[in-house]
This record gives C-alpha cells, structure tokens and sequence, in this order.
C-alpha cells in the first residue's frame, strides 16, 4: 500500500510539473500583469505531493517494509528509530527523492514570496525550474525509484553502513542538500532574468535572500560533515582535501563570490553579466559534484551508490543544463563597462570574487586532475593537502586583509585609503597577540606567524567594529562583523591546530604504558559489550600529562556490527575549552598489540564554534533582508 502510494505520488509530481509549464506559457502570453490563482494551486498541490511521497518513504523505514527494495538494502529490524529515519535519505535512491522535494519546495516559496517582481520573471522562473524537476524526477522513476518492489518480501534487511549510523552524518545530507538545490532557484532565476530582460536592482532583490539562505545551508552542512569526520572516521582532523569534500567546498566558493556581488549589483546597477555568471555556476557545480559522488569516478570514503549508468544520466543532463545556460547568456549578452574606482567598496568586492575564483579552480583542477590523468594516460596519483597548502594558505593573508579595509571604503569613491593608517593600533595588538601565541605554544614558520597576525587583526578590527556598533546602535553592519569575526576565529584557530597539535602512533598491549614528550598513556584493559544492534570491544586507558596536571581516562571502541557485517572504529574524544584529546585502537591480526593513535589537539572546539558565528552573521542578513522587503 504505501510504496503504490508512493509511486502515485511521484508520477503526480511530473504530472502538476507539466501542467504548471504549461499553464505558465499561456499566462506569458496575457498582458494580465497577474499570475492566476490556477498556478499557485497547482504549485501547492504539486509541493504537497511531493512532501507525502517522502513521507511515505520515511514510513516505509519505520514500519521496515522490506517489500521495498530500497527499505531492504538500508535498514534493518534492530537499527533504532533514529537512523531508521536517517537511512531513508542515507542511499542514493532516498537522497535522490529528497533532491526533488527541496527543488519543488524551493519552486513553490520563490513564487509565494517574490510577489513583488515582474509576473513575466517569475513565471520563468518557475517554468525553468519546473524544467529541472522533470529531469531529476524522469531519473528517479527509470533508474533510482526508492519504491521499487522486491517479490517476495524478505522477512529482514541488509541494514545501514554503520559509519553512517551518526547524529552529525544523519543532518549533513539534508542540510547541505537544501545548500546545494537551493542554488537551483537563482540559477532558473538567472535565466528567467535573461529571458525577460529583468535586470539590475530588481533581479538582485529577487534573488539575495535565496543566495544567503542556499548559502547558510551548505555551510552547516559542510560543517556537519566535518564533525562527523572528525570523530567518525578516526582521522583526527577536520578537514583532508578528499574528493568528496572538495566536490561539496566548490560551489561554497562560488556562493560566497556571489553573495557579495549582489550587493554591488543591487547598490551601483553593476556587474549584471557577472552575477548571472555566478547563479549559472553555483548549481552546475552542484550538479557536477552530484555527478563524481554518484558515478562512480571519484574513490572516496565519503562515496556511495556509485553507478556508472546513473553517472551517464547525470552527465547528460549537465550537459544539457551547460550548454543551454551558455546559449541562452551569449544570445541576450550586452557589453558592459565598468568604471570603477580603486578606492570604492565594489572594487574590493571584486577583488574578493577573484579570491573566491582562484580558491575554485585550485579545487576544481586538484579533484580533477587525478580523474584525467588516470583516463589519458592509465597512471593513478592523488592530489593532497601539500598542493592545497602551497596554492591557497599564503594567499589567506592578502585576503583577512582585505576583509578589513573593504568594508570601511564608501560606495563609488572614498575620499582617501587613510583609514589604514589608523589600523596602526590593532597591528601592534596583533603582534602583541601572536606573541603571546609563540610563548604560549611554541615556535611557527613565517608563513603561520603571518596569518596568524592577519587573521587577529580581522579579529580586534572586527571586536571593535561590534563594540562601535553595540554604543552607535548601526545594526544594519551587525550580520558582516559577526560573519567576518567567525572568519578570522576559524583562520586562527585552524592555524594553531594545524601547527600545534601532538600525534603520535604506537602499538600496545593490555597492561603497557607508552611515554612520550610530558604524556603517559597506560593501556588498563579491554571489555567486551552487547548493545541492540552491534558488539563492541571498548578500551580503558589512563592519559596522563605531567606538566599540566592532566589525568583523564579515555575508551575508544571497535565496533562489529552484523548487518551489515562491519567494523568500525570509533575515537574517543575528550573535549575541553582549550584543547580536545583524541585517541582510536585498531586490533593487529593475530597479535595481542593494538594500534594507539592519539592526539592532543589544541583549541579544536573552537573550529566548530567559528563556524557557528559565520552562519550566525548569514541567518542574522536574512532577517535584515525580509525586514527591508
């Protein structure tokens, strides 16, 4: 019952996506200037179907309705209710499904709440992104149906990758993915705007609130995933340039460019061709990552339901997407000159933008490149963090900098760049700071010592901008200083971490003890515990640090579970306002020594806080934006 219930859905929503394409043509065609109310009764029709469908699918997980195939293959009796839930958008076929809702969702608030723009725009708009809902739900029902019956029913399922049965990795699909669809919205708006010629301060407002929402999204959701790495995978850091990270990190780069250029556009009429540039990217580049982490091309941990068919399918409807985008720009293109001054906020903005551009291609060639590589020439390399590190940490001097004298420059002109002269203050607390920092933690190279003053002084600049504003009362700048602040917390802090932290890897018996630099770690013992749905072999160890009177008791675990049979190793963390320690065992076959690797990490919370604080300024624009409409 619930999975024809659910097939009747989906094929509803091609059926009110066709209707509202068609509908919308013959209004295009009235001199009417209102939509008519058959179009948004379609849309909610079309958003309500679209919703039950997934809720059927989440039903079908909770009540495990091994009928289906998608249910069999992910979840299982004795999984809790939790990844239960979870597993329905943790496949291919269920994150597929999700896909659609967030594209139909999107479709129906843009018509709701731009009311105010040209009727011809929006019904464009939502023409061009009923479009893509039709390709990605033709997909869903011939190659990724998560409806699919299995005859007879199995009586118990497969169950779910146990590294995805996480709190952090059961909110990083949903949250990135409302960032990575929600860029489909300004990329049909940008061809609508092409289309009937909607350009310039109204196609900025149109689009900025979607901007900054897709924009937030994506960054908790990257953060998300970022955690879940951290504690999951046993890797001990935040961040490691893999693929599948990387194809999440490029249209991130892209929306920051954009973001900031809608401001120029929606202040000075600039930049037009510029931003539609941008919409058209940010969601090819989300197509395209859909497409390396579906596909099969891209070797990555973060992986799954690689298929080379779907690969095929995804390919081809990029394609499309490519180059009907290009013809559609070069057919309705129009010269535009920009006469900037050097001394004005929308030159630094696009100074920014080139920033945001040579991050992406950096990424883009460096995920690429081992892809080409392998298929001209047979020869399998990875590109790692040391090409990351050597291209794009010098350059986050110049741009902490630049973050700083941006925005105090007036719109057009300012009348001189001496506000840098009085930045002499905060320099001199900047090198006070990173002095403190070098007696604290110890000696850096010159390249860590420069960020870490460039990156403090974004930081007392931008404390002293919120200390101006909290006596001034300017709340309108209050979202950038806490956005720009976050930045500079997170550049600092992820430079201390990176120089600071002590690894070491050793191997231990029960009952040794292994010193090292002011530590000792004591292997104590190893229990052995049954919970619902795995065993495992937990491990006692006492960490000691002499020299500041640590003593703490730590219980990594080695997980097996049975359905599906896997191991898995789980750290044990234990997080302090200063500084995390961070320990995994790993069994040596046919051996009594287990593999230790432990870490001291310091100001690791922090990383996650600054996060917080950059899409704390991006929630708090959001406001400001539906304040101003």
């Amino acid at each position: 019952m619930l999975s024809e219930f659910g097939q009747l859905s989906i094929f509803l929503v091609i059926i009110f996506s066709i209707l509202i394409i068609y509908k919308s043509f013959l209004s295009l065609k009235s001199n009417n200037q209102i939509i008519e109310p058959g179009i948004y009764q379609l849309s909610l029709w079309q958003v309500t179907v679209t919703i039950l469908s997934f809720l059927v699918l989440i039903a079908s997980y909770i009540v495990s309705d091994f009928s289906l195939i998608n249910v069999y293959e992910n979840s299982h009796t004795t999984k809790p209710l939790f990844y239960k839930i979870a597993g329905s958008w943790g496949n291919h076929e269920g994150s597929l499904l999700l896909w659609i809702n967030i594209l139909v969702i999107f479709s129906y608030l843009f018509l709701i709440f731009n009311f105010k723009h040209l009727k011809n725009f929006r019904l464009l708009t939502l023409v061009i992104q009923n479009l893509i809902i039709l390709g990605f739900t033709l997909f869903l029902i011939f190659n990724s149906n998560p409806f699919s019956k299995l005859e007879p029913a199995p009586l118990e399922g497969l169950g779910l990758n146990p590294i995805l049965q996480d709190p952090a990795l059961a909110l990083h699909p949903p949250m990135l993915y409302v960032g990575f669809v929600g860029c489909s919205i300004y990329f049909s708006a940008a061809i609508a705007s092409m289309l009937s010629n909607y350009r310039g301060k109204l196609f900025a407002k149109s689009i900025k609130s979607w901007v900054l929402i897709s924009w937030c999204f994506q960054t908790l959701g990257i953060s998300l995933g970022s955690i879940w790495a951290y504690y999951e995978l046993g890797w001990g850091g935040f961040w490691f340039w893999d693929p599948v990270e990387n194809a999440s990190l490029l249209p991130w780069f892209a929306i920051t460019a954009l973001m900031h250029s809608v401001m120029v556009l929606e202040k000075r009429e600039n930049l037009y061709a510029w931003v539609i540039i941008l919409c058209l990217i940010t969601f090819i580049l989300s197509v395209t990552g859909t497409f390396l982490v579906r596909s099969g091309i891209l070797n990555s941990v973060h992986t799954f339901a690689s298929d080379p068919a779907r690969g095929i399918y995804i390919l081809l409807f990029l394609s499309v997407m490519i180059f009907s985008s290009l013809i559609i720009f070069f057919r309705t293109f129009k010269k535009e000159s920009y006469n900037f001054y050097f001394k004005s906020k929308e030159t630094f903005i696009l100074i920014n933008n080139w920033f945001m551009a040579f991050f992406l291609v950096t990424v883009l060639v460096g995920t690429l490149y081992p892809i080409f590589l392998d298929v001209v020439t047979n020869e399998k390399i990875s590109v790692g963090p040391p090409f990351y590190n050597i291209v794009i940490i010098p350059l986050t001097v110049p741009l902490l900098i630049l973050m700083v004298v941006g925005p105090q420059l007036s719109w057009i002109n300012s009348k001189s760049l001496g506000i840098i002269k009085h930045k002499a203050l905060i320099i001199i607390g900047a090198l006070l700071v990173n002095l403190i920092i070098y007696l604290f933690f110890g000696s850096s190279s010159f390249l860590s010592n420069l960020i870490f003053i460039s990156a403090l002084f974004l930081i007392i600049h931008s404390i002293m901008e919120a200390y101006k504003i909290y006596k001034k009362k300017i709340k309108f700048e209050l979202p950038r200083v806490i956005s720009h602040l976050g930045f500079g917390l997170l550049v600092l802090f992820i430079g201390i971490n990176h120089n600071f932290s002590n690894e070491q890897d050793f191997n231990l018996k029960v009952g040794e003890e292994k010193k090292f630099n002011e530590y000792s770690i004591i292997f104590k013992d190893l229990k052995l515990k049954q919970e619902k749905n795995y065993k495992a072999l937990i491990g006692n160890f006492e960490i000691k640090n002499f020299d500041k009177k640590i003593n703490k008791i730590l219980n990594p675990e080695i997980r097996i579970y049975s359905n599906p049979e896997t191991l898995t190793y789980e750290a044990a963390i234990k997080t302090r306002i200063d500084s995390d320690l961070y320990l995994t065992m790993s069994n040596i076959s046919r051996s009594d020594y287990y593999n230790i690797k432990f870490q001291h990490k310091p100001l690791m919370i922090w990383i996650w806080i600054s996060v917080l604080m950059i899409v704390l300024g991006g929630f708090l624009q959001l406001m400001r934006n539906k304040n101003e409409s």
